[in-house]
């Protein structure tokens, strides 16, 4: 039994579903509208399991499925060593969005990662307290911000719209998601000329070895944990959804 994981809702899953339709390949759920297990019609061997974008990225790197399709930011926050545990292996050409650094636009000598760190060592020593920096993506921030050599900044935890984070004084700079850039902008924000820390789109990836995901906003998808086990069936389904390059 091969499953694979798509997202539950949304324009994500309307893109999944086109994607393997232009294949000649139909999902129908069931266990009712609102299940989350569905299958490929005539096609008996493949559960397909319909969950959030981030329960995918957990369920590739627990090894609980074979294929799925998710976001890369997602992924690479999950596990920052990604490369030593999952494959990413086809880009599918939507969901395209960017992991940014953005501050003030009203901070106007500030374009660079370079002088965002001269800001954060100005602001620790005259409020003496760490620069504040809201984010989703803790891990991802952390790891961009020391290969620029900034430590002078302190994590807020985002749990709602990061980009109102300024405004509302809970942070003076935000790490977040954005496709256009037009919410940032509507904000007051920019993004730093440096500051682009991830590009994606929907791809996938396999378990174990290497973990497949496809990005939709930054999507990959997830295939074998190791594609010498797979089987002739296995090989031949891969190939003709169009996900088979392992």
């Amino acid at each position: 039994m091969l499953t694979i994981a798509i997202p539950s809702k949304g324009r994500l899953k309307e893109n999944c579903n086109a994607w393997f339709e232009k294949r000649g390949l139909s999902i129908e759920q069931t266990v009712g509208a609102r299940g989350y297990r569905a299958s490929f019609v005539g096609i008996a061997d493949v559960e397909v399991m319909l969950l959030s974008a981030s329960e995918i990225a957990s369920c590739l790197l627990a090894g609980d499925i074979h294929l799925g399709i998710t976001g890369e930011d997602l992924l690479r926050e999950e596990a920052p060593e990604l490369e030593g545990r999952m494959h990413l292996v086809k880009a599918l050409g939507f969901g395209f969005a960017d992991v940014v650094v953005a501050v003030s636009q009203y901070w106007i000598d500030v374009s660079t990662m370079a002088d965002l760190d001269d800001v954060c060592a100005a602001y620790a020593q005259t409020h003496r307290r760490r620069l504040r920096v809201a984010t989703k993506y803790a891990q991802l921030t952390r790891s961009f911000f020391a290969q620029a050599r900034i430590s002078d900044y302190r994590i807020v935890p985002s749990a709602g719209a990061t980009e109102g984070a300024p405004a509302a004084g809970t942070a003076e700079v935000i790490v977040d998601i954005t496709t256009t850039g037009a919410t940032l902008r509507d904000n007051g924000l920019k993004v730093l000329e440096d500051g682009v820390i991830l590009k994606s789109q929907a791809r996938s990836t396999p378990i174990g070895m290497q973990r497949l995901a496809v990005l939709a906003s930054n999507f990959w998808q997830s295939s074998m944990p190791k594609s010498r086990f797979m089987g002739l069936w296995q090989r031949s389904f891969l190939a003709r959804a169009g996900l088979c390059c392992l």
